[in-house]
Order: structure tokens, then C-alpha cells, then sequence
């Protein structure tokens, strides 16, 4: 086992502070996490007798920043404050991830080891780190390089067991806070922060279960699952056995996470406190937030609905709805696609004649409320005093703002991406795949990296912390896979008529609807929390409560009139109740005697109900399938907008009882083997499967990949360097300039460009466009930007040239509104929208594709699908033109301090460290700025020359 630096036991929490940094020296009683030497078994690579075959043949390969280990004592913590040092394995994973950034442009083969770690199975002899047995039917094998733990069971209970152990020691407190966030108690376990209560705020009210529903997913699982079911809550258990396992070993011997003192959680010189029992019920709320953050779909719709009714306003009800679809894109020609190959899957479609649909009355939107009865620094954002030596004083501040900051983990992601070539324009005749899913930049990691190896169970890859039990993305014996978003629609909003049980007319704040005729009660679900100052949260005492309703179409989230009634706006989703059963395919996924083929890979992602895109490759053969419990909704229902909760609407099906329905068949999800090609980096996945929201066009982010991946496959000979090269170098393209900066310059050449101002800075774009639109170091750590004018330029220009074009043609009301439902930029500079600021994930969501149609419009180049008005400049090319000067010309005078304000981790007018990457602490350990890169964080790169 890895040791551990000593812990401070001499002092409580506040002389820490007061005798400073000369405490870090521990005192004899002080316990580190006790090493082992490799046990005697230990084969050739560090596990026990009977090692798998490894059909990559060293040709596969991982990484996953900052580092594995998660965990950090007090000392480690205040090492890292004071003197920037780390714990073994926190931070090792860092350089090697940023360095590609400048290192693509000359990889081979040969030098991806440089960027990534080797991915084979078991540890060679001479890597072994350390080898712990914490039972007689397991060993965790740790190697020197990465410190990933290699978990080889002889029993399957004892596999799961280490995989519990060894997620406890990489990842306790950070599992400890994610079972807090799914029950919305946060606050009242880690400090009143506001961040923290904004977290609570984002997940609980989506789940807001009691543990009797927690208990009953499990209870369904086991029930309805089949063997595969009662197998999987036997392997919950044995992980969460695991887990507190190490729990209480590592309490016991005073090496647990630092953070525990630091809360208030556990005294320093007493040992007094405990760090509670993991249950599995803790599993299911872990797995909520989890499912609900990267693989959700849908919702919106209210929203949706209010821009359709600002379009009916400015054009009337005929030609603003057709307005409105044309910004909708429901099934853009020009969109870029995962299945290219022409091949359909209907869902979610348009009817020809809505039925049910339910728009409210103009102006009578309201939010539900959601918090309550605030007190305290909730209220105020009044700090209690404390007081600590200037030497320490950044530890007083330590989760000041929350464990986790604002618009980091709240906000939607999705970075993730997919490039798969099949083995006929390969070099090799086998597939190459470079993939890996976005979960955002923390610290530590919510994913860890692990290997499991028992009975039925064969892989190497990572799982969310705190629901390990398989490894989610990652290898098996001979073949790999991995996920992206999806996004397609499995969430739907349904509009309930308010009543009063008594008869009396109803209103707004009414707690009774109409189901199927019956006035109905509402179910209040409230969870309180209140919190008082620690060392580590200085935010004063206080209180809040949160408070949804719930109804049988899902929980209260608007109330509106329709046609003068009262009515309240659900969201309901298909994974509600059903966060865990997913485990069942993850389950498939490891096994080796299930999944053995593309076939078999797709029947057992068909059994994940979140909305992912799975990705596969083996020796033979690339596949693709999208997952979800799409549901089969009604006839005539437009699942774009909302719809009325009459049973006539109702998902096909539907049992509110238990949130069942009838879901599309196997064969109605996007899926394919053996394509030339796939790419994936969130975009729609097939002809006439529409992915639910707006911005899904003529330009996406997935363009970046698929004119590279298509220029690789035609030219042939494709290698595992240069598929990573063409990641690589998306990573640091700016969408803006690849795909739109053409059609820019187009109508801005389209007469000669006088005014001596505006000719440089045109002349500088183009420049920036002829070097391929990077947003990259002129050498690596220069911290500046090659062309770093023209992406000033860029930056600067983009919302202003939108709102000029787009503003006049759409009034006022409907250009906020369709902004509300897509916002204009996500650049890596914007400090704003779905991401937020040195998120690394940008151009997800932007206008980027509605300016490139428009301004082909206006120009009369080629155009599919073209919208009812043209825009900018009315549709006039000298208007549109006069409009993109006068834009283009207050860009270009714009400071960089002004494009790039600073903030408190940036000087203002810093360009590299404005988009720059931070990991976000969701503990005590903090990490230096890397360079920003559009990228997964975990990331794989594999080629399998044979297989079983």
C-alpha cells in the first residue's frame, strides 16, 4: 500500500493555524497509511496466478489528469497551501496531458507513451509500487508510474470488495460529498457556502427521493433483473464492504482525508468524530447525480414554448412558428452526423398535426420557488471572523465559495468525444479509436482509473467514484469502448391543471391538480440543512430549507396560465426512479463471456437508460449504438414543446407508479458496425433523430473532427499518432475561424476595405485563417498566443457581429428569447454560459451555425434548408457588410483588458491564462493552470492487432 505523509496530531484545528508551518513535522503517535512490499504470489505483472490475455499487445493506452490519488491528509493539504508539494500520484498525470497540446504536430506511435499511460493489463514486476491483500481473496497492485490501482480477485465477492477498498483510498471524501449532493445535504456536511447550496439546488430537486425510494430501486433491481440483477446489488454490497473497509482502517490509524478535520468533521488531537458508514442507498443517490449531470436529455421545453410564442408575436402564429423551427433545426441537412452513411432512425419527430400541446398565456411564466426560510450567511454572505498568521491564510479561505465553485460541476457538459476508423483505412487493417468521455477538470478527478480482474469480470478503465463496482468506459481482453452525451430527448414537460380540493376556483400557488379527472394532492419533499463555521468555511451560521412538489408527471417546475386557467409545468424523465438499473449493462461490459463482438457490445449498451453514444472497437470491426429509455410517446405529441397531462398525452404505457412506459425497440436507436468512419463530439447521431434543443446546424463542434477524420481515411494508412494528431489538433481550434471567419471575410472582401483601422485587423484574420484558427502558445510555456491579435479580434467581435445581424430582423423580444434557449458564444474566453470560465469544454453552444447559413444567404452561395428571412443587413450584402465593419471596427479598438477582465485567478488583459484550464478543488488540493485544449478528460488511444 502507498504510503502516506503523517498527519497533524498535536494541536486542534485552530493552533494548526497559530503555530504554522512547523507543524507539518509529525509526532510519533502519528499513523501514515501503512506500505507493503509485493506479496510473494505476484506473478510477472503484480497479480495473482492465471493472468488474462492482454490481446492489445501494449498498443493501448490511457490518461486521466491531475493524478489518481484523491485522497490527502491534513499535512498533505497544508504542504500543498504553503510549499505547492504534493501527494504521491495527486498531480503526476498533469504535465504529460497538457504537454500534447504542444507535442501533436510530430507524434507517432512511437512517442504516445510520451502523453499517455500504458493501458496494458497487471503492473510488469519491476513497476510494482506497493501490493495490499485486504482480504485473502484479493490483492490491489499499485504501479510506481500512475499509481492506478490493479485489483485481482480470486473470488468475485473479494473483487469487489478491492475495487470498494481501493476507491476508498484514492476517493473517500470526494464519494463522502457526492452521496451529500444527491440528498441535498450539502450544506449542512461541508459548509453554508453558497456554491454549495447552488449544488444542492441543481441535483436534489431533479431526485428528491426518501430512502425508503432509495431502498426500493435496489429492491427493483434485485427483483426485476434476473440473475444479472441479484448479482449486481451482491456486488454493490461487496463494494460498499470495500469502502468502509478502508473507512474504518483509515480512521483508526489517523491517515483519512484531511478535509474531515478541516469540516469539523473529526478533532485532530482526540480522533473524536467518525466519517459515517457508506450504505448502498448511498450508491443510488451517487449514481442520480451522476446519470442527471452527463447523461440526461431533453427538458426545456418551457422555455422552448416561450420563444415559439415571442416568434408568433413578431411574425404572427403561421410564419413564426416556421421562424421558430428554422432556428429549432430539428433535422438540419447540413448538420454534421455520427451515422453518415444515410441510414434513419425516426424519434422525436415533428408531427404533421400537434395534438395536446400546451403553450401558456404571454407573461404568465413564473419559476417555482425552490429555497426557503434563509438565514444566516445564506442570506447576508456575512463571514464569521477568523483570524489566522498571513503564512497560513490561504487555508482560511480553503472551501471559501464552496467545495466546489460556481458553474463548474452545475453547469451542463459536454466535451466529449469519439474518433473511430474501421480497419480497412488503417495501416494495420485493425481499427483505431481515440475516445474519452468529458466530466470537467476537478481535483480530484470524479472518475479514478482502476483494473479489475475476477470471476466474470475482465477491464481497465475508469467509474465515477462512489458507483465503481465496474469499470463505465475503458478495455476489455480485446476490445474497448467508450461513451459521449447524447442528448436526445428522454425528458418531457407536461402541463397540470391546478384545483382546490374544496371546489373553490384554483390558483397559481395551488397544491392540487387534476389527474386523470381526480383533484389530486401534491407531494411536498423538503429537505432542511443548517451549518455553523469551521476552520475550512468561514461563511457564518445559518439555515435554509429546499422544498419541490411532486406530482405523477414529475416534480413542479413553472406555473402559468393557459387560456386564463392555472396551471403548473412538470418534468418528468424516463431515468426517474431509475438511476441504478443502468448497472445492469455496465455489468455486460465487463464480463468477457458476454461481450465478445460488436453484437454483443450493442445488446448490453441497449441496457444503459441514460442518453449516451457508445463507441466500440476491437481487431475486426468498429460500432457505434446511442443508448436511452426513449419513451414511445403518443400520437400527434410534439415532444419539443409542452404537453397536457391527460392520459391521452401520456407516454405509451405509462405506470406512474413505478415511472414506467414502453420504450423504442432495440432497432429504433442510432446505431451501425463497420462504417468507414465515426466521430462524435455531442452532435446529432443519425438522419431524423432529433437531439433535443437548439443549435444542432449547419456548423457544430463534431465539424472539427469529421472533415480531419474524412481527409485521414481518404488519404488511408491511418495510425494511432494520427488519429490522436487530428484530436489534438481540433482541441485547439477555434470553431469561429475554421468554420464561419471564411464566410466572414467573404462578405467583408466583397468591397475593397479603405479605412486603414478595419484593413489590419481583416488582414490579421485572414492571417489567423490561413494558420488554421489555433488557439495555442507560439512555444510551448511562452503563455502567448501565435496571431494573438486576430483571437482578440475574434473574441471581441463575435457577440457584437451576432447581435448586429441577427437583432434588427428579430426585434427585441424574440432575439432574448431564442438567446434564453441557445446563447450566442462559448468561447474559452467566455466567462459565461453552460460551462463557465476555465471549464476547457467550448463551442457547444453558440450561433455559429445560424451566421454561417445567413451569411451564405446573403452572399447566394449554396444553402439546404434555408431559413424564411435573411438576416443581417435584411438581406442586403452592403448592409450585411456595413454591419460586420462597424462590429469588426469597436472589436479591433477593444483593449485586451477589456475582452479579457481578469478575475481572481487571472491578471485582466491575460489572453493564455483567461482560457486557461483550472481544476476545480472539490477538496484541499489545488493544481497549477494548463493550457486550455477542447478535449476529454479521460482518453483513451487503442488498436488490437488480434482477438480471442
Amino acid at each position: 500500500m502507498r504510503r502516506r505523509t503523517g498527519r497533524l496530531a498535536s494541536a486542534t484545528a485552530a493552533a494548526v493555524f497559530a503555530l504554522g508551518a512547523a507543524l507539518l513535522t509529525p509526532l510519533p503517535q502519528a499513523a501514515a497509511e501503512p506500505a507493503r512490499a509485493p506479496a510473494p504470489a505476484a506473478d510477472a505483472r503484480g497479480a495473482a496466478a492465471d493472468p488474462v490475455t492482454d490481446h492489445c499487445q501494449g498498443q493501448c493506452a490511457d490518461i486521466l489528469p491531475p493524478g489518481q490519488n484523491g485522497n490527502a491528509t491534513l499535512a498533505d493539504i497544508l504542504g500543498n497551501r504553503l510549499f505547492g508539494t504534493f501527494p504521491a500520484h495527486a498531480s503526476d498525470q498533469l504535465a504529460r496531458y497538457d504537454a500534447l497540446v504542444a507535442g501533436h504536430g510530430g507524434l507517432t506511435d512511437a512517442k504516445l507513451s510520451d502523453f499517455f499511460n500504458d493501458a496494458s493489463f497487471g503492473v510488469p514486476a519491476d513497476q510494482v509500487e506497493s501490493v495490499t491483500s485486504p482480504r485473502d481473496d484479493v490483492t490491489i497492485t499499485r504501479d510506481k508510474k500512475t499509481g492506478v490501482p490493479h485489483i485481482k480477485g480470486t473470488t468475485r465477492y473479494g473483487t469487489e470488495f478491492g475495487a470498494g477498498y481501493a476507491a476508498a483510498q484514492d476517493r473517500l471524501w470526494m464519494m463522502d460529498l457526492f452521496r451529500h449532493i444527491g440528498r441535498g445535504e450539502l450544506t449542512s456536511f461541508a459548509g453554508g457556502a453558497l456554491a454549495n447550496q447552488g449544488l444542492e439546488q441543481q441535483f436534489w430537486p431533479s431526485a428528491p427521493y426518501t430512502e425508503a425510494e432509495y431502498e426500493a430501486q435496489i429492491e427493483r433491481i434485485r427483483t426485476t433483473g434476473g440473475e444479472r440483477g441479484e448479482l449486481a446489488m451482491a456486488d454493490a454490497q461487496a463494494y460498499v464492504d470495500g469502502i468502509n473497509a478502508y473507512r474504518q482502517k483509515s480512521k483508526d490509524g489517523r491517515y483519512f482525508p484531511g478535509e474531515y478535520v478541516l469540516t469539523g468533521k473529526i478533532d485532530s488531537i482526540t480522533n473524536v468524530g467518525e466519517i459515517q458508514p457508506f450504505r448502498l442507498t448511498d450508491l443510488i443517490s451517487i449514481a442520480s447525480v451522476v446519470g442527471g449531470q452527463f447523461g440526461g436529455g431533453g427538458g426545456g421545453e418551457v422555455q422552448a414554448a416561450l420563444s415559439l410564442l415571442a416568434a408568433q408575436q413578431r411574425y404572427g402564429v403561421v410564419k413564426g412558428t416556421e421562424v421558430w423551427e428554422s432556428f429549432r433545426q430539428r433535422d438540419d441537412p447540413e448538420a454534421v452526423l455520427t451515422v453518415h452513411d444515410g441510414t434513419r432512425f425516426p424519434y422525436a419527430r415533428k408531427p404533421a398535426q400537434p395534438r395536446g400541446t400546451a403553450l401558456p398565456d404571454a407573461g404568465s411564466v413564473q419559476a417555482e420557488q425552490l429555497v426557503y426560510d434563509r438565514t444566516g450567511s445564506a442570506g447576508t454572505n456575512a463571514k464569521a471572523p477568523v483570524t489566522a498568521p498571513e503564512k497560513l491564510k490561504p487555508l482560511q479561505g480553503l472551501f471559501d465559495g464552496g467545495v466546489v465553485p460556481p458553474g463548474s460541476l452545475s453547469a451542463k457538459r459536454g466535451m466529449s468525444n469519439a474518433l473511430l476508423v474501421s480497419g480497412q483505412h488503417t495501416a494495420s487493417g485493425s481499427p483505431v479509436a481515440v475516445f474519452g468521455p468529458q466530466t470537467g477538470y476537478f481535483a480530484p478527478q470524479l472518475m479514478m482509473l482502476q483494473e479489475l480482474q475476477g470471476p466474470g469480470i475482465s477491464a481497465r478503465g475508469v467509474a465515477f467514484a462512489g458507483v465503481g463496482m465496474y469499470v463505465q468506459m475503458g478495455r476489455g481482453q480485446d476490445y474497448a469502448w467508450s461513451a459521449t452525451s447524447a442528448g436526445q430527448d428522454i425528458t418531457d414537460t407536461y402541463a397540470i391543471e391546478l384545483c382546490e380540493p374544496n371546489g373553490s376556483p384554483a390558483t397559481k400557488a395551488s397544491t392540487h391538480y387534476l389527474y386523470r379527472s381526480v383533484c389530486t394532492p401534491m407531494e411536498k419533499m423538503e429537505r432542511s440543512n443548517s451549518w455553523k463555521p469551521t476552520v475550512a468555511d468561514s461563511t457564518a451560521a445559518g439555515s435554509y430549507r429546499l422544498q419541490v412538489w411532486r406530482t405523477k408527471y414529475g416534480m413542479v417546475t413553472h406555473r402559468a396560465t393557459i387560456g386564463g386557467k392555472p396551471v403548473a409545468y412538470t418534468s418528468l424523465r424516463t431515468t426517474y426512479r431509475h438511476e441504478a438499473d443502468s448497472i445492469i449493462g455496465f455489468q455486460m461490459l465487463n464480463d468477457p463471456a458476454y461481450t465478445k463482438d460488436a453484437a454483443s457490445f450493442q445488446q448490453a449498451a441497449h441496457r444503459i437508460g441514460y442518453a449516451f453514444n457508445w463507441f466500440y472497437a476491437d481487431s475486426r470491426t468498429a460500432a457505434f449504438f446511442n443508448s436511452g429509455s426513449n419513451p414511445v410517446r403518443a400520437a400527434g405529441v410534439d415532444p419539443a414543446l409542452p404537453v397536457k397531462a391527460e392520459q391521452a398525452y401520456e407516454w405509451q404505457g405509462f405506470d406512474p407508479v413505478h415511472n414506467t412506459a414502453a420504450y423504442t425497440p432495440f432497432a429504433q436507436h442510432p446505431q451501425s458496425v463497420g462504417q468507414d468512419y465515426y466521430i462524435s463530439w455531442n452532435n446529432r447521431q443519425a438522419k431524423e433523430y432529433d437531439t433535443a434543443g437548439f443549435g444542432f446546424g449547419a456548423v457544430h463542434r463534431g465539424d472539427l473532427l469529421d472533415g480531419r477524420v474524412k481527409k485521414l481515411v481518404a488519404d488511408g494508412g491511418v495510425t494511432r499518432a494520427s488519429l490522436t494528431r487530428a484530436m489534438a489538433e481540433a482541441a485547439v481550434t477555434d470553431l469561429r475561424g475554421e468554420q464561419v471567419l471564411p464566410e466572414l471575410l467573404k462578405v467583408l472582401r466583397s468591397a475593397p476595405v479603405t479605412d486603414p483601422q478595419l484593413s489590419t485587423a481583416v488582414q490579421q484574420l485572414e492571417s489567423w485563417r490561413a494558420a488554421g484558427s489555433p488557439r495555442q502558445e507560439t512555444a510551448r510555456g511562452s503563455h502567448t498566443y501565435g496571431n494573438a491579435d486576430a483571437v482578440r479580434i475574434m473574441d471581441a467581435w463575435w457577440p457584437g457581429l451576432v447581435e448586429a445581424a441577427f437583432k434588427p430582423g428579430l426585434g427585441d423580444g424574440l432575439y432574448q428569447a431564442l438567446t434564453a434557449s441557445l446563447p450566442t458564444d462559448e468561447s474559452p474566453a467566455s466567462s459565461h454560459g453552460p460551462t463557465g470560465a476555465h471549464s476547457g469544454s467550448a463551442f457547444q453552444y453558440g450561433w455559429w451555425g445560424y451566421v454561417d447559413k445567413d451569411l451564405r444567404q446573403v452572399l447566394g452561395d449554396p444553402v439546404q434548408a434555408p431559413t424564411p428571412d435573411t438576416y443581417c443587413g435584411g438581406g442586403s450584402l452592403s448592409a450585411c457588410r456595413d454591419a460586420l465593419l462597424t462590429t469588426l471596427k469597436a472589436a479591433a479598438a477593444a483593449p485586451a483588458s477589456a475582452v479579457y477582465p481578469g478575475d481572481d485567478n487571472c491578471a485582466a488583459g491575460d489572453q493564455w491564462c483567461t482560457d486557461s484550464i483550472i481544476h476545480r478543488a472539490l477538496g484541499g488540493i489545488s493544481h497549477p493552470k494548463v493550457n486550455w485544449q477542447n478535449r476529454p478528460t479521460y482518453q483513451q488511444v487503442v488498436e488490437f492487432p488480434s482477438h480471442r
